[in-house]
């Protein structure tokens, strides 16, 4: 088993228990605690586990990870996926993109693009493109986040529901294996939802971690989706229903 087998593994393993101990990991895959340690410190800064006293356990189902820090989280492979979801989005489009860390890189990935037309509840979004002179950004009303700059609520969905583009870029905190996209904040994933019903094509970004995270409110189903951009396989049953619902695969 090499260090990424084992590093799924122990993510598997945490899943099913809820908690796992260096003692009882160095154990089951039969290595030193310095290299436990080492695998659960890797996988903590991806946001795949939460690092506690003698161990590892799971993520919150119920808060998200601070602004801050998901900003850093695997910032190589958001770069990988946002340059891969740009090559997708020709000139002269327009689209909607919401809140989140990997949508801001999108952002900056779309720089180099021609004339879109970007609509948008993210204020740091609309900061990156603002300075594009043949953009048209336009930001969504309705209350601001102070942690994070998202805006949310009834005059956020009233506002999208105006319009009608090309292409919606959603992120997301978590995929279920059932398909289930999932978020922290009920404001939040009825803002995704009113932008997944008004784009022609829905794209999500979604780096490995976020098949590995179960936050407690539904914002709709990977069948709504016409493509996903990821960095690595998603989990077989994911694969599968990507495949029934003919949703796209792109790795980076």
């Amino acid at each position: 088993m090499n260090q990424q087998q084992r590093q799924d593994a122990i993510v598997d393993l945490v899943r099913r228990q809820g908690y796992a101990s260096i003692e009882q990991l160095t154990e089951h895959f039969a290595v030193t605690p310095q290299t436990v340690r080492r695998d659960l410190n890797a996988l903590a800064e991806e946001g795949m586990i939460r690092r506690v006293h003698g161990g590892a356990g799971l993520e919150s189902s119920t808060v998200n990870t601070a602004y801050s820090t998901r900003k850093n989280l695997n910032l190589e492979a958001k770069r990988r996926i946002a340059s891969l979801v740009a090559s997708h989005i020709p000139d002269h489009a327009s689209l909607f993109i919401n809140i989140g860390t990997s949508n801001e890189v999108v952002a900056e990935a779309l720089l180099d693009h021609q004339g879109l037309e970007v609509i948008t509840n993210n204020l740091n979004v609309a900061a990156i493109l603002q300075h594009k002179e043949d953009f048209n950004v336009i930001i969504a009303g309705g209350q601001v986040r102070s942690r994070d700059g998202g805006i949310i609520g009834e005059a956020t969905i009233d506002f999208i529901n105006q319009f009608k583009v090309d292409y919606g870029i959603i992120g997301i905190s978590g995929v279920d294996e059932d398909g289930s996209l999932l978020e922290f904040d009920y404001q939040e994933a009825r803002v995704a939802q009113a932008i997944i019903r008004n784009s022609r094509q829905v794209y999500l970004t979604a780096d490995h971690s976020k098949f590995h995270r179960n936050p407690v409110v539904r914002q709709g189903n990977i069948a709504q989706l016409d493509a996903l951009f990821t960095d690595r396989q998603p989990p077989e049953a994911i694969v599968h229903l990507m495949k029934a619902h003919d949703v796209a695969l792109h790795l980076a």
